[in-house]
């Protein structure tokens, strides 16, 4: 019998604990990107600036400034359907939370590969440029809790 082949018993006290937790983990880290996502969206769509100047620090009084405050605030629409795509899996279809945090995942990835290739140019990183530093990690790792806090291991 190979070492690797032996499993540990786990106490099913535990393992059921473990399991709650590492999902009300994950589940929390869903909300907290609903909530994010509403707010961002809502100062995309509703700010004058779409939040393109006053707090990305963008130029807006140049050629092409009506076309960028435009972009970002359809962008914002887009963040606000995504925003209650989440919404609806927590208050609703939480057998998608799992679903839901790959999508997070792969936004975070996006952005930051997106970011990488198209830095914007400004004095000041805008939020978005550093929270993505943030939230990236910290969803793959919601993501890790949901697969293995939902995951259920056979005691033999």
């Amino acid at each position: 019998m190979n070492l690797l082949d032996q499993k540990t018993p786990v106490s099913p006290v535990f393992e059921s604990v473990w399991r709650r937790r590492a999902s009300g983990i994950a589940f929390g880290f869903l909300v907290l990107c609903a909530v994010e996502g509403l707010l961002r969206s809502c100062i995309h769509m509703f700010a004058p600036d779409s939040g393109a100047h006053s707090i990305a620090g963008m130029a807006i009084d140049v050629e092409g400034g009506k076309n960028l405050i435009a972009i970002v605030g359809q962008w914002g629409a887009t963040q606000f359907l995504l925003a209650l795509i989440y919404c609806a899996v927590i208050l609703r279809h939480r057998k998608f939370v799992t679903l839901m945090l790959v999508i997070v995942v792969l936004d975070q990835l996006l952005r930051f590969m997106e970011g990488q290739l198209k830095p914007i140019v400004v004095t000041v990183p805008p939020p978005g440029a550093w929270a993505t530093w943030i939230m990236g990690p910290m969803s793959v790792a919601a993501l890790a809790l949901a697969i293995w806090g939902g995951r259920a291991t056979k005691n033999e």
